[in-house]
């Protein structure tokens, strides 16, 4: 939603398609993981403290909020730079939040974390390779 409202204020309408590209490779990804790493859920593991939201049933690592928040917060800062550090804040803030209220691990966040920015440079450097291509065709090389 933030970078719906933040591409229309700065009329870079692209930037909407790559944040959602971002953060649905990235939310597969985490999906993937979640099988294949299998982590209980701190509320599945320890009986105390209960979480404060339901839990969801999935495994924990790496924690898919995190993901996709950072993957969100790589996009918006590779368009502005400045604003940096107000959107890892608020992605950090997310991934917080997930192990306040009971349902993963901190390692869970720093999993979700590394993914996010992950896919968001890779995807960023796929782009920029694509663009150099067109380019070079059209320049007949």
């Amino acid at each position: 939603m933030l970078a719906c409202i933040l591409a229309i204020l700065w009329r870079r309408y692209a930037l909407v398609v790559f944040t959602v590209l971002a953060v649905a490779v990235s939310d597969w990804a985490s999906y993937g993981l979640k099988a294949l790493f299998d982590v209980e859920r701190p509320s599945l593991r320890y009986a105390e403290p209960k979480p404060l939201v339901t839990a969801p049933h999935d495994a924990s690592f790496p924690s898919g909020h995190a993901a996709t928040s950072f993957a969100a917060a790589t996009v918006l800062s590779l368009a502005r730079p400045r604003w940096a550090p107000a959107f890892y804040l608020l992605a950090l803030a997310i991934g917080f939040s997930r192990v306040y209220v009971g349902v993963h691990y901190p390692l869970d966040i720093v999993g979700g974390a590394v993914l996010g920015v992950a896919v968001a440079i890779a995807l960023r450097r796929l782009a920029a390779t694509r663009q150099r291509s067109r380019a070079e065709l059209r320049a007949g090389r």
